[in-house]
Parts: C-alpha cells; structure tokens; sequence
C-alpha cells in the first residue's frame, strides 16, 4: 500500500501484529457499539489477552517492552481501522502506562528501592487489572489553564472540578489528569492519578455525541477528592507553557492523529472493496472516468496523511533518543509540538476528506446508519476537536514558532 508505515523494531511488530489481528473482530462489534451508545468492554478483555494493552510494560514484568512512539502510533493505527472508539480509549491507557514504564526503569538503572513499588501497577495491567483513563479537557478552559484544583489537607489534597471527554471511563479502574495547584512557591499544572473509586469521584454517564459514541467519553465531576500528597506532581507553571508540557503533549496527542488515520484507511478500503464487485447497467464501476478521478484523489490524500504521520512519528523517536542524556530546551520543545500540529493539521484534514470521497463512491447505501461508512463519517469528525489546538488556533502556534517568535501560554 501507498507510503504504508511499518513497524520499526521488533517490540512494535509484535503490539501491530497482535493490534492487526483483532481488526475483524472489532469491525465486526462496531456497528452494535456504535447504536447502543456503550463502550464494549469485550474489546478490552481482548487487549489484554493479545497482550496489546501492556504494550509499554517491561517484558520482565509481563508486557511487550514496547518503547517506540513510532511503532505505538501504528498500533492506533491499525486499531482504528477495526474500531476507533477503542483505539482513542487504549491510546489514553497507553499513553499513562508508557510514562509509568519510564519511571520504573530510571528508578531500576539508579538500583532504587522505588522500583519495587513502581512494578506492581505495571504488573497489574500485565494482567489485565488495571486500566487507565486520562483526560486534560475542561469547558471553557484549555490544556494550559486547568480550573480543576487541587487544595492541600492535612498530608494530602483535595480536589475539586469537573472534567469531559474522560475517555474509557466506564470501565477503567483508575483515572490520571492534570490540573491546578497553588502553594507557598507559586501557582502549578500538576498531574494526579486516583482510583475511579474514590470518595467524592462522581462519573456522569451523559456521553450521548456525534461519534465515537462506544468511546465512554463521559465527564467526570470531583467532590473534594482527597488524595495523597505524593499523589500530585508538578510539571510547570499554570497557564504557561514548560518543557514538561509540551514533550507530554506531543508525545501523548500525536498517536491519537494516528487514529484518524485509520478510520482514513477503513473507509479507503471499503469504498475500493465496494467498487470492485459493483456494477452499473452491467457494465463495471471501475471503467467509469469519474470513479477512477475521485479515486485517485483518495489515494494521493491516503498517501499523504501516512507520509506526514510517518515523519513525525519517526521525528518523535528521534527527538526522544537525542534528548535522554541532555534536556531539550524550550525551543526544542516547541518545534517539536510545531511538528505534531502541522502532522495534527494534515492528516485530521485528509482524513475526513477522503472518508467524504468514500461516502460519494458508495452511495446512498453509505447513508444509511447501518453501514460502517455512516460511523466512520461521523467518527472522524472527532480529529479536529481534540486538544491542542483547535484549528482556529494551530495555524496560529506553528506560525509563531516557525518565527521563533516562542509562545508562552
């Protein structure tokens, strides 16, 4: 195929090859998903039986040692192609689990005691008992301006707020966001992560969207949460950009491009498998000039969102190997968000773009909710959407930095 991404090290065609495999399968549970407005929970036992949802964890510790962001990304891929509900949700499991795997392994090369602690939750999703939700969307606020807020008690916190679009939230077993904080030395963005089944922690259930309706996207509302004081890290100051942030942004956000990639690549070949067998007053489909014309419109747009996602994603394996031994500066950091919004731009575009040339090749069939094509038209939607930025605002923050004109906020 055009430009396909392929995995690049051995760990990643084991998670693709095992992702690929649950395809059918999950295509074949979508459209039922979909109608009932319900995350499929089967799926998920299904992740972790193909050991795809313990893709980050050690193999020492039972998972898959996976380590590329080049390879996690063609995994949401390639689950987006069966049903990409799920592969948004397992890409917020994913992107939690991978930065726990960090920790564990800078806590082992330093032979600390810490590392036996650190194990135990990878292990636990090793087996299939932990699932992680994450979430950083408020309304009416951004990524940067978090209004959920932690309050310190005691040796602990309290927190408050509401947060949305908590994806996979129905069925995790713990859920990790960012949010405020202000003590004696300024005012913070820190992250926390809490067992769903803690005190005042109130999910919603009021998920009822355009698409990724199997999602379980709900919001979620916190009533003076308490949790330990370790429980919260800072990683920069509220309302300003930080290094941290920024490299947790890009290197989280851009797989999620991934997803809509796939959804791409599922309506390509339903459309393509459609032509092939369809006939119009006898004669071939694929003879037609006007079919062979939007068709190969679809195929240069399909070639290139997996060029650009393909690049990026090896930019991003790049940039975290070149910086493991020496910190990225603030603007290493912002041509690297630069890198993942002109990727975010390209392929969100292109995506929904040739879902639309498969819906006017198929028909009024594709019209029809029961047909895969209706969900994809509606799932992909979802690209532009997710944060950051906004396509009222990305043009805007590549420019500045292309300007080096570095934004702060």
């Amino acid at each position: 195929m055009t430009y396909q991404m392929q995995p690049k090290t051995p760990a990643g065609e084991q998670v693709v090859a095992a992702a690929e495999a649950l395809v059918p399968v999950f295509a074949e549970r979508a459209g039922a998903a979909d109608a009932a407005n319900r995350l499929n929970r089967t799926n998920y036992e299904d992740l972790a039986a193909s050991g795809v949802s313990a893709a980050f964890v050690p193999e020492a510790l039972g998972g898959m040692g996976l380590e590329s962001v080049h390879d996690w990304i063609l995994a949401i891929v390639t689950l987006a192609r069966g049903d990409a509900s799920t592969a948004i949700a397992m890409n917020m499991h994913l992107g939690v689990s991978r930065g726990m795997a960090g920790a564990f392994q800078q806590a082992q090369a330093r032979h600390s005691a810490a590392a036996e602690t650190l194990a135990l939750p990878l292990q636990a999703i090793a087996a299939g008992k932990m699932w992680i939700c994450a979430t950083a969307t408020e309304p009416g606020t951004d990524n940067l301006h978090p209004l959920t807020e932690a309050h310190p008690e005691g040796k602990g916190w309290r927190i408050s707020g509401r947060k949305i679009f908590v994806t996979m939230s129905p069925m995790a077993t713990h859920l990790g966001m960012n949010l405020r904080m202000r003590d004696a030395d300024g005012d913070h963005l820190v992250t926390t992560m809490m067992p769903m089944t803690a005190k005042g922690l109130e999910p919603q259930d009021d998920w009822d969207a355009l698409g990724m309706r199997a999602s379980g996207s709900q919001a979620v509302v916190f009533n003076d949460v308490l949790v330990p004081k370790s429980a919260v890290r800072k990683i920069g100051p509220w309302g300003e950009w930080s290094v941290a942030m920024l490299m947790n942004r890009a290197l989280a956000n851009l797989p999620l491009v991934g997803a809509f990639l796939g959804i791409a690549e599922a309506a390509h070949g339903i459309a393509i498998d459609k032509l092939a067998k369809q006939k119009r007053l006898g004669m071939p489909v694929v003879g037609d000039s006007g079919v062979q014309h939007l068709v190969g419109e679809m195929d240069i747009e399909l070639a290139q969102c997996r060029a650009i996602l393909g690049v990026a994603a090896q930019g991003m394996d790049d940039f975290v190997a070149r910086h493991a031994s020496s910190p990225p500066t603030m603007a290493d950091a912002h041509r690297l968000m630069k890198d993942y919004q002109a990727a975010k731009w390209v392929v969100n575009r292109g995506a929904i773009d040739i879902v639309s040339k498969a819906m006017d090749l198929m028909g009024g069939a594709g019209y029809a909710n029961s047909h895969p094509l209706a969900r994809l038209y509606r799932d992909v939607r979802a690209g532009p959407f997710m944060q950051p930025f906004a396509p009222t605002q990305a043009r805007e923050y590549v420019g500045q930095v292309a300007l080096e004109q570095w934004p702060e906020g």
